[in-house]
């Protein structure tokens, strides 16, 4: 065997060019000899195979294995090879994977032009050539269960042919009768089985060898066995001598041609094979010539997302962009499991410890930038109401705060092969340099801006990466993507906090947050976020600051600025925050002293009407009074369609049509006793659909509402019979508790109090 690694630059000896013989002109301007393919061929010139090995084998001295010289390796039988064994191990385990790969990726794109393949018959007579690879042993054994369906099946045949059939000749000669109701009985009888039966034991041992090298090697044999085959943990035996020492003692028990062959090949197995006859009359290769092609996809397989489930306009962006990878998972900042965001990931096909280059970089920063303004396109355009419904059923949220102007993180990693030592390793690593993570700003010390970008360089173990790909068992991919994305997160949060310290924060009582962020906008913009989805009136941000030196001034400045309005805590990213910070009871919001409050009479409104209605908690009412995203003071009602009992409470259009509200009363829901209520004024209404309000950032909105929006609070000349209305409305059999009341100026002052 010949071992070649991709894009060396070998000397044009004469060996070398018989090596490379086949694949036509490979010398350089400078008088060198490079291939730039992967994979195996058959050499007629030489009557031995090639093997090319990936790049990412040789380090950046250019040397194999971290010690070899290439050049030195090429003839791997030679005697002057320096290769020890395990070495010599790996090169045969890796050119089963490597077969592997090609074979998997030329069916996954059946119209790719960069595989070049041609298979020669395995098994024949003719002319020969003496074989020396483990994957020729496998290609013949594969082989050979294709061509000889007949030959098991005439072997089985002969083998249950009479099975248990009684010899009574046998029998009466050898066997002790007994009487019984005048009938002779034999208890044991003789059948026709045969007490060995080699035939079957050499099929078990054939078919126990398939079975062996599916699970091991991914080979997508079609094996039809009709016969116990020897358990995993057995078969270890015959892996380590045991295999080969009974094929020998059963060795001269065969006769027939085929028999012969499938012994040789089974021995062959065992010995890890050096002698099996193989025909040459064709040329025999499987050859890659842009392997980063097939590297992207094997990682695109093994941890980017379905397709189908990926918005195409990510993938394939606007500007010409596409992206290598691309998956969704949670967000780095969220403690929630369900609040997911995009990672985007780049696969580079380099010699050990290549450098990324600018144009890598920037395409890199370029994908998060588009990634970020396809996201604020979706979530603020209302007429793509599907789309957001769509993205926020997979847990997508949108990138932006409104409240602190702040920008989410967005994960971006490259990820390239490495193989320092001779193991399959299932981990991911930081790449072994100092520019291991890169960095794009317009200003600093601002984590949470558009323009804060980072990029992340990490390496995968080519050998374990390229068997997971060639095995195709599904669930040891699934296994792995979720290992691997969990990986990337915390490596990624643990990045992050090398270099920031980031805190969780909370108002203090009495404390209006919005407002606050807003008077020290300029001093907190990029460094608070509010990452945190928590249901329940409190309210939690996140602050970042930068840990370098330079900014120690400023970062004192900033938790001086906050120390009077917050409560923070240290908080690493994606924890709940409600592990470190104080539950804070907001006191109730001052209203307005009634004596500036518009008066209003109810006598001068006898045929409009006066709404009453509730609310459930206190943000429901900060909703109402402002908490929106038009920060406009309005009062919903629930619609439902004809024959929906699912909504309580939930009225008909037609049972609001003509009813012209001037005045919204409301009182908090069960507590109608304490005769406590506020005045609005209503200026106009509109039907709102379950996505306007929700991105009116009402807390769980289901259908359609009707809404009255608010112009101010106003004061009623007489003092109303708040529970006197509700214990009236209970009187009525289609009455529901919260259900709003419609009642005229003139049956509103049934209800009025006396002065």
């Amino acid at each position: 065997m010949r071992i070649l690694i991709e894009e060396h630059p070998y000397e044009a000896t004469e060996e070398i060019l018989k090596v490379v013989s086949e694949l036509g002109p490979t010398i350089s301007v400078g008088g060198k000899v490079s291939v730039g393919y992967v994979g195996y061929y058959y050499n007629t010139t030489i009557k031995d195979c090639v093997f090319i090995l990936p790049k990412v084998l040789l380090d950046e001295e250019g040397r194999a294995f971290g010690h070899h010289n290439p050049e030195q390796i090429v003839h791997l039988e030679s005697k002057d090879n320096p290769l020890e064994v395990e070495e010599r191990k790996f090169i045969y385990e890796l050119s089963v994977w490597i077969y592997r790969a090609i074979s998997v990726f030329k069916e996954r794109n059946k119209d790719s032009k960069i595989v070049l393949h041609e298979r020669v018959a395995q098994i024949g007579h003719g002319m020969k050539r003496l074989s020396n690879t483990f994957l020729d042993i496998l290609l013949s054994l594969e082989q050979f269960n294709k061509d000889n369906q007949d030959f098991f099946f005439f072997v089985i045949k002969n083998q249950h042919s009479g099975y248990n059939k009684i010899n009574w000749t046998k029998t009466i000669t050898h066997s002790q009768a007994f009487v019984q109701n005048g009938a002779p009985v034999y208890l044991n009888p003789v059948n026709k089985r045969r007490q060995v039966n080699f035939d079957e034991e050499l099929m078990v041992i054939y078919f126990s060898i398939l079975n062996y090298i599916h699970k091991k090697y991914g080979f997508p044999f079609d094996v039809e066995c009709h016969y116990e085959l020897i358990s995993d943990h057995q078969f270890k035996s015959y892996l380590n001598g045991m295999g080969k020492a009974r094929l020998q003692e059963i060795k001269y028990k065969y006769f027939s041609d085929k028999a012969l062959e499938l012994w040789e090949l089974c021995f062959a197995f065992f010995e890890e094979a050096r002698k099996i006859m193989v025909n040459t009359k064709q040329k025999e290769y499987l050859l890659v010539k842009s392997f980063e092609i097939v590297f992207e996809d094997i990682i695109d397989e093994l941890l980017g997302g379905r397709n189908d489930e990926l918005p195409k306009e990510l993938q394939d962006q606007p500007d010409g962009k596409q992206v290598d990878h691309l998956y969704r998972y949670r967000s780095l900042t969220e403690a929630e499991e369900d609040k997911k965001i995009y990672y985007i990931g780049d696969s580079k096909y380099y010699k050990r410890n290549t450098p990324i280059g600018k144009e890598a970089l920037y395409k890199q920063f370029t994908y998060a930038r588009n990634v970020i303004q396809w996201n604020l396109d979706l979530f603020l355009d209302e007429s793509k109401a599907k789309e957001q419904n769509e993205e926020r059923a997979k847990g997508t949220n949108i990138l932006r705060d409104d409240v602190t102007e702040g920008y989410n993180i967005i994960p971006n990693f490259f990820i390239s092969a490495k193989q320092k030592d001779l193991k399959m390793h299932s981990e991911i690593e930081w790449i072994d340099r100092d520019n291991k993570d890169f960095a794009s700003r317009q200003f600093e010390n601002r984590l949470f801006d558009r323009d804060t970008l980072l990029v992340c360089h990490y390496d995968v173990n080519f050998l374990y990466v390229v068997a997971l790909y060639g095995r195709k068992n599904e669930g040891m991919k699934a296994s792995w993507r979720e290992t691997v994305r969990d990986q990337f997160r915390r490596e990624i949060q643990s990045m992050l906090q090398e270099k920031h310290t980031f805190y969780a924060m909370t108002p203090r009582e009495g404390i209006n947050a919005e407002e606050f962020l807003k008077e020290n906008f300029q001093q907190l913009l990029g460094k608070v976020f509010t990452p945190y989805r928590i249901d329940g009136p409190q309210i939690y941000y996140s602050l970042a600051l930068d840990n370098d030196e330079k900014y120690n001034d400023e970062n004192d400045l900033v938790l001086a600025l906050i120390e009077p309005g917050f409560y923070y805590e240290k908080c690493p990213l994606g924890e709940d925050p409600r592990k470190v910070l104080p539950t804070v009871v907001q006191p109730a919001k001052p209203t307005m002293p009634l004596s500036l409050l518009t008066t209003h009479h109810i006598q001068r409104y006898p045929n409009q009407y006066f709404l009453i209605g509730c609310y459930h908690s206190e943000e429901q009412l900060d909703w109402i009074m402002g908490k929106n995203d038009k920060k406009t003071n309005l009062y919903n009602i629930r619609l439902k369609r004809r024959g929906d009992t699912a909504r309580d409470g939930a009225l008909l259009p037609k049972q609001l049509k003509g009813k012209e509200v001037m005045f919204v009363i409301l009182y908090r829901f069960d507590e109608e006793i304490k005769n406590e209520y506020r005045v609005f004024h209503v200026h106009h209404h509109a039907t709102m659909n379950e996505e306007r309000m929700r991105k009116a950032l009402y807390p769980n909105p289901q259908g359609n509402y009707f809404c009255y929006v608010f112009d101010e609070e106003v004061q009623l000349s007489s003092k109303i019979d708040l529970s006197g209305i509700i214990a009236n409305a209970k009187t009525l059999p289609e009455y529901i508790d919260g259900t709003p009341i419609f009642l005229t100026g003139d049956e509103l002052m049934n209800f009025a109090q006396q002065p």
